[in-house]
């Protein structure tokens, strides 16, 4: 017999209320000793190589587990599996995994610090392998070339770089800095900057690049350059605080006091421990008749220099025996 509109209506909302209800009521959280049992059951996975098996088990079951002595023991095997067998993404899940279980443990920040190491050369190698001509892999061996200080070969490098793929953004940067990490030459200002200028034809949001040409402007006293370069490197990039002590510094020199005040005002903000940007907002306060902070600036300036000097005295290695003091002759 055929139920009625009524009764299937009534019957539909019975079982909606009634799932309404299951979805309500708490799920059981695995009590300790189940946890552990399960956590158990993880490491036997880890230690037969079922690598991300065990990582399932253990994440859903590690936060119950009273001893953290085993949690760390069972995230470590799991991670050495992992690395082991290549899985990168297991590898990943569960440097996260044992990073927020054991934030400051130097086991762990030991283990992810080589994990992350082996993830990035093990990458590094695959590039190579499937596309050793391509422009990623040549920026990768120019970076390496950077890194051993081999400054020619690295430049050659990103310029066959640009060869290929001339539109390729952050390689004239890389280059003009290149330019300038190398002994100076009458030009070398002159080369770097045309590398900047380049730079910004094809990404004009390079803060780094602005910054640069804003140096050289103000190394030149040319005020109203540097001052446009570093506005605008602040402005793609607030947190740039080299660009703001250098726009600061420029409206000063520039006679522009008024306009200085916020830009080293938010620096030593940034910066509290350079004494640089206290001298320079000091200065700029004594310019517009802010006399007192003035001299709260001119005593910061003094104190943060003074305490440089006591941490360079601290680190300072001690004398060898040839510069020893002798005694005075008697």
């Amino acid at each position: 017999m055929k139920q009625s509109l009524g009764a299937v209506t009534v019957t539909l909302f019975v079982l909606v209320v009634a799932n309404a209800a299951l979805a309500q009521v708490p799920q059981k959280t695995p009590a300790p000793d189940q946890a552990a049992t399960t956590v158990k059951q993880s490491l036997s996975l880890a230690q037969r190589g079922r690598c991300k098996e065990s990582l399932q088990l253990f994440r859903q079951n590690a936060s119950h587990l009273a001893d953290k002595e085993f949690k760390l023991k069972s995230g470590v095997a799991i991670l050495h599996c992992a690395m082991s067998r290549g899985q990168g993404d297991t590898a990943l899940e569960t440097i996260q995994l044992l990073n927020r279980e054991f934030p400051h443990d130097p086991e762990v920040l030991y283990l992810t610090t080589h994990a992350y190491s082996d993830l990035s050369t093990n990458a590094a190698m695959e590039l190579a392998r499937v596309a050793p001509d391509s422009y990623q892999a040549r920026e990768m061996n120019a970076e390496a070339l950077e890194m051993q200080g081999k400054w020619q070969d690295a430049a050659a490098e990103y310029r066959k770089i640009l060869e290929q793929n001339p539109e390729l953004p952050g390689i004239h940067f890389r280059i003009g800095r290149l330019i300038l990490s190398q002994p100076e030459t009458p030009t070398m200002q002159e080369d770097a900057r045309k590398e900047f200028v380049a730079e910004l034809k094809l990404d004009p949001n390079n803060a780094g690049a602005e910054y640069i040409l804003g140096e050289f402007a103000r190394q030149q006293s040319q005020w109203g350059e540097a001052i446009q370069h570093f506005s605008t490197a602040v402005k793609l990039d607030p947190g740039l605080t080299d660009a703001l002590l250098g726009l600061g510094s420029a409206y000063l020199a520039d006679g522009k006091a008024q306009e200085a005040v916020a830009p080293l005002e938010a620096y030593v903000k940034l910066q509290p421990g350079n004494p640089a940007g206290h001298y320079q907002l000091a200065m700029t306060y004594n310019r517009v008749g802010r006399r007192d902070d003035a001299k709260r600036e001119a005593e910061r300036q003094r104190e943060t220099a003074e305490k440089i000097e006591q941490e360079k005295q601290k680190n300072a290695p001690p004398p060898t025996s040839s510069e020893q003091p002798t005694a005075p002759p008697q």
